[in-house]
């Protein structure tokens, strides 16, 4: 219509400032203040050591001939588990990348050199927590070794027993710390922060696709 005028939508501007202040007073909240820490306490799942048929140790990533620093920490704690004698035998996890070294066979050349002979390890694959659950489940349950000690990340446990105890299993959560929860720097606090809301996620979607 001539003379006529095209409406546009008025946007609300208080809604978008909102949002940007929201997410301001966040990063701050998060960086310069213990609620990330407060957050891990409150988020992970309590160690319980104990004596078990086997101690299942869930894979992190490799890097070419070498594991990542979380694959190391997982694997030595197995490893040190082993060691106290709370479990005979270790079942290293770790897919094969395509390149380099598989994470579960670099895994076991370590715990060769750290004294856990060869008869005690057992490998395994499995490209998702699921899949471990099952990978595992296949090589223990034979065996009657349904009492595992698990090794994961403290932020990870929850929904890694949960998946391993829907399978069969009887769990023992043995977590190890990936991130620095007591750190009181800003990058420090953004990264345990960031591990929260990573595992947070991952925790709504299992449970939103009814895996656990």
């Amino acid at each position: 219509m001539a003379g006529s005028e095209e409406i546009v939508p008025r946007r609300a501007p208080w809604l978008t400032r909102g949002l940007g202040l929201a997410l301001v007073l966040g990063f701050f909240a998060m960086a310069f203040t213990p609620l990330p820490n407060r957050l891990h306490r409150a988020f992970v799942a309590p160690e319980h050591l104990g004596h078990a048929e086997a101690i299942v140790v869930l894979g992190a990533g490799a890097n070419l001939d070498y594991l990542t620093e979380r694959s190391l920490r997982r694997a030595v704690h197995g490893i040190r588990l082993y060691h106290r004698q709370l479990a005979p035998v270790v079942v290293l996890h770790g897919p094969w990348p395509g390149w380099g070294a598989a994470e579960a066979a670099a895994r076991a050349e370590l715990a060769r050199d750290l004294g856990v002979p060869d008869d005690a390890i057992v490998l395994a694959g499995g490209r998702t927590t699921r899949e471990e659950a099952r990978e595992s489940w296949a090589r223990l349950s034979k065996d009657g070794r349904t009492r595992i000690l698990l090794v994961t990340g403290s932020h990870h446990m929850w929904r890694a027993r949960a998946l391993f105890e829907r399978q069969g299993f009887d769990v023992l959560p043995a977590p190890v710390n990936e991130v620095a929860t007591t750190g009181l720097r800003p990058e420090q606090r953004l990264a345990l922060a960031r591990s929260l809301i990573q595992e947070g996620t991952a925790r709504l979607v299992y449970r939103l696709a009814g895996v656990i």
